[in-house]
């Protein structure tokens, strides 16, 4: 990318080695997106994506006095797309369109969700389609490369005719208006350009549409939950290993003649990864073991369930990876045809739909975790009651697994889909929007249950090992025990437990990439 050879160029704010990398018309994966937003390297546009933005907005350019309706660009928004606009009156039409469709409510979103939408905004642009100018998507690059992030509140979408409450506030700086992330504080958008001695852009015809069209907000929070939720369903199958042994499950239900029976190629994943973590382990030879091989289906049939789960997180993952890399606007203008086409592709529904199937197997996977706590702590298996050595006069572990049925209930009434919703808005002229934003937020909130859900089972699963007599444990799983023991010391009587809690749930965090990377 051109630096701007104007008085307008940012200050240098960022260490002079910080690598730089091109946007170019590739396809992102979801982790490299991720990884992008996460490390914050400079970015420019390729040669290409350049000359596309500068083909789509000198078409928009040359079309936009003509005397017929071009939504958006000589004409209002929604129901009032017949109303035309006068041509001296085009640039302060996109400033109103931004001004007044910034109206997302509640606590922002984290700068480095910030950073995902914008970054997943700018790939939308690549193609040429949405009529932006270069100068706009520079200023944008700008802010991204000198850590002056827009601050999105994280209500208020509907997930149709684009996110348009929170891809607004990401276009407000853009015109000196809403606030930023800068140095870690939220301070006014104005300030910020102040200082930078950045003048506020005047946008051109159909720049404030194209902004805000769209659904790369909840496509981002979609690609951050779907990352997330990716770990945790690894972590679960070595989590399920350690409880498999504290409970003396028989090792018949993992071995890989059983599931080359079966079509479903993620259950021989699953089970690979219990063969691998359980190999040298001795739970299934302890006298505590069912003599019938027949355990419950909580331990017995993890491969099936969690293999749901992760063909169910596929398919979102396919799905998002699609809509990050696709054009999300309208209209959208092909110069090479002469052609201003009107269509839906502002529309969530794809998302919402992966969305609140993912948050369905999110829950399933707390669900089943939570019924295997409930194992451990029933006094079978030659296990104690509660996992203690007095039971009675101790509690033991009875109430943290109370906590994980709360949260488990939780998510269940999380799970019912928005997506099945629609309210009809702008006087019927989008009648039918997708939810997708519910979608996302209550995704985000049955992962961070479910977090809980598995940190407790491990928390439980590390007590009835320490408690199992005789119980020797695989090579694979040594370790991660003994790690968890220097964080949360064995339970020998009651103790204030939620703090306990909360330590299992952060070592989970801190190793979660790494366990998850270590699975197949």
């Amino acid at each position: 990318m051109a630096e701007p050879a104007t008085a307008q160029s940012p200050t240098p704010l960022f260490p002079a080695d910080r690598p730089t990398i091109e946007v170019t018309l590739d396809t992102y994966p979801l982790a490299e997106l991720a990884a992008i937003a996460r490390d914050r390297p400079r970015l420019r546009l390729s040669d290409a994506v350049e000359k596309n933005i500068v083909s789509g907005a000198r078409y928009v350019r040359s079309i936009a006095g003509e005397d017929r309706h071009i939504y958006g660009v000589n004409t209002g928004f929604g129901s009032l797309c017949e109303t035309r606009i006068d041509p001296d009156r085009m640039s302060d039409l996109q400033h109103k369109h931004l001004v007044s469709h910034a109206c997302g409510i509640g606590e922002p979103v984290s700068e480095y969700l910030s950073r995902l939408v914008m970054l997943v905004k700018l790939l939308t642009f690549r193609a040429g389609r949405s009529g932006i100018t270069l100068q706009t998507v520079n200023r944008m690059l700008d802010h991204w490369n000198t850590d002056v992030i827009p601050v999105i509140p994280k209500r208020g979408t509907v997930g149709a005719s684009g996110d348009l409450a929170p891809l607004a506030h990401l276009a407000l700086p853009l015109i000196g208006l809403g606030e930023v992330h800068r140095d870690g504080d939220i301070v006014p958008a104005d300030t910020a350009l102040a200082d930078l001695g950045w003048q506020p852009l005047r946008l051109g015809p159909k720049e404030g549409l194209a902004l805000t069209n769209g659904v790369q907000y909840i496509n981002s929070l979609a690609a951050d939950s779907i990352l997330r939720a990716g770990e945790l369903i690894r972590c679960a199958d070595l989590i399920s290993s350690l409880s498999i042994q504290a409970f003396s499950c028989a090792e018949t239900f993992y071995q890989q003649i059983l599931h080359e029976t079966s079509l479903h190629e993620q259950r021989g994943v699953v089970a690979a990864n219990l063969r691998a973590l359980l190999a040298g382990s001795n739970h299934h030879t302890l006298s505590g073991c069912n003599a019938a091989k027949e355990d419950p289906y909580s331990f017995r049939c993890v491969p099936q369930v969690h293999a749901a789960v992760r063909q169910t997180h596929g398919f979102a993952e396919d799905v998002v990876w699609r809509e990050c890399n696709s054009v999300s606007d309208n209209p959208l203008f092909f110069a090479e045809s002469d052609q201003v086409i009107l269509g839906g592709n502002l529309h969530g529904q794809s998302t919402a739909f992966a969305l609140d199937f993912l948050a369905i197997a999110t829950s399933e996977l707390a669900n089943i975790s939570e019924r295997r706590t409930y194992q451990l702590l029933s006094g079978q298996h030659g296990l104690p009651s509660f996992l203690v050595a007095e039971p009675g006069l101790d509690s033991g572990l009875m109430i943290p697994q109370y906590t994980s049925a709360a949260l488990v209930n939780e998510n269940k009434v999380l799970s019912t889909p928005a997506s099945i919703d629609t309210i009809p808005t702008c006087q019927l002229q989008e009648d039918h929007v997708s939810m997708g934003g519910t979608s996302a937020y209550k995704l985000d909130q049955i992962i961070g249950n479910t977090e809980y859900v598995l940190a407790i089972e491990l928390m439980t699963a590390v007590q009835a090992i320490d408690l199992n007599p005789g119980l020797r444990l695989s090579p694979a799983t040594k370790s991660i025990v003994d790690e968890f023991r220097q964080r949360i010391p064995f339970l020998s009587e009651d103790r204030l437990q939620a703090r306990d809690i909360e330590l299992a749930r952060d070592h989970l965090r801190d190793n979660r990439a790494a366990w998850a990377a270590s699975l197949t």
